[in-house]
């Protein structure tokens, strides 16, 4: 029940972007109080995990796991009865706030349950559902549209919180100070180098994937004209292989010797093109199937370090500090996917309202249809700055490899020498 309650913030951050021309019809077309139904929930659920992470040392970690699935399907109720779009803000709001309270309630109660080599492994499931629900937000969100509507989603939302909080009774209840925040996040581990490169490796995937996943549904239907239902169907293309490629990469990293710095730095290459297909292939003037290729390859960059990304970063810190650890490394991971993924909108809101001043302009950032090139110029100024940030972060996981290789060769030198 803990990984399901999880579940649904992936879900949330990814897949609500899939709704909003829905909602503008419904509720308005306004960008800014648009955005903010999907940026009200990561802009509160980053800035509350840090708020909820003290509060939690007080009050203990099982009652505010309960208090957060209470208040993220408050939050979820509220969406779904909204009469208005300022309404649906502060029920995204809400349920962002509840979805920090469940992280940090979460995480604790693993390390509690779960001792040695089963914590990590239960942090490394932690990591793995989130990156599934990350992956199947979309296509989730747009069968969920096209059936019951935008408010279909934040529906079931709330439902699998309520399944999830009736699961909840049965874990134990655990007091203040039975796990503290500072014994939950060793930030000291971000100095070992092998350990801060695959931190970064998720953080990379939130940017040059999480983006794109979230708002190309959006792009689809305003660059293409395709339905809710279409895109969603045709996000398969991006998820299917994040599910895949793990199964994947375990065959090959036991019957080959490519290592996982290799994988990681495909995964980096793949990111890369990815993103760059999709601004070269999905213009207006391009046929739709052209997009296809890269959307594979946004995938792949996502799904080829998911299956072993945190057992690499927890074999570079003692295992003792393996809970506390694992810790770190989803802060990194969802902070990062919360946070960009606001950045991306707010990029892409800027750059359509400024060529397009009026409620024109507001409709297209909603990703409303009638003027695909514009649409088309704010995803090249978004995705332009996401894909520089990953080419920054995939340098800066080389040069961390080598230092970290450097490292461990010293003592092995040392003992060759004696």
């Amino acid at each position: 029940m803990i990984l399901l309650a999880q579940f649904v913030i992936p879900l949330s951050i990814s897949g609500t972007a899939v709704a909003l021309p829905a909602i503008a019809g419904d509720l308005g077309a306004s960008p800014t109080p648009l955005q903010w139904v999907v940026n009200g929930f990561n802009v509160s659920f980053a800035i509350c995990t840090i708020v909820w992470g003290a509060c939690s040392d007080r009050i203990g970690y099982t009652r505010s796991f309960r208090i957060g699935i209470v208040i993220a399907a408050a939050g979820g109720v509220i969406s779904v009865l909204a009469p208005n779009i300022l309404t649906l803000d502060i029920g995204r709001v809400i349920a962002g706030i509840g979805s920090a309270a469940v992280l940090t309630g979460a995480a604790p109660i693993l390390s509690h349950l779960f001792k040695g080599k089963a914590r990590a492994q239960a942090f490394a499931l932690f990591g793995t559902i989130n990156g599934l629900g990350l992956a199947a937000g979309p296509a989730l969100s747009g069968l969920l549209l096209a059936a019951w509507g935008w408010q279909g989603i934040f529906a079931a939302h709330t439902i699998v919180l309520v399944i999830a909080f009736i699961g909840a009774a049965r874990v134990p209840q655990l007091g203040r100070g039975a796990t503290s925040l500072r014994e939950m996040l060793d930030f000291s581990a971000l100095k070992a180098p092998r350990f801060l490169a695959m931190t970064l490796v998720p953080v990379a995937g939130a940017i040059g994937f999480v983006t794109f996943l979230t708002y190309l549904p959006s792009a689809l239907g305003a660059i293409h004209g395709l339905t809710a239902g279409v895109t969603g169907a045709l996000m398969l293309v991006m998820t299917i292989p994040v599910l895949i490629a793990p199964v994947l990469v375990h065959r090959i990293m036991e019957r080959t010797r490519i290592t996982p710095t290799v994988i990681v730095t495909a995964s980096f290459a793949s990111l890369v093109i990815g993103g760059v297909g999709v601004l070269l292939l999905l213009r207006p003037d391009m046929p739709i199937a052209l997009g296809v290729a890269p959307m594979i390859l946004l995938g792949l960059g996502f799904g080829l370090p998911l299956g072993f990304v945190d057992a690499e970063a927890l074999a570079a810190v003692p295992a003792e500090r393996a809970g506390a650890a694992s810790g770190v490394i989803n802060l990194f991971r969802i902070g990062s996917e919360a946070i960009f993924v606001a950045a991306y909108a707010a990029i892409l809101a800027a750059v359509i309202t400024t060529a397009l001043p009026g409620e024109t302009g507001q409709l297209i950032a909603s990703g409303g249809t009638g003027h695909p090139w514009a649409y088309y110029n704010g995803l090249i100024a978004a995705a332009v700055a996401m894909i520089g940030l990953v080419i920054v972060l995939g340098i800066a996981f080389l040069a961390l490899s080598r230092a970290a290789r450097r490292t461990a060769a010293s003592p092995q030198q040392a003992r060759t020498a004696r």
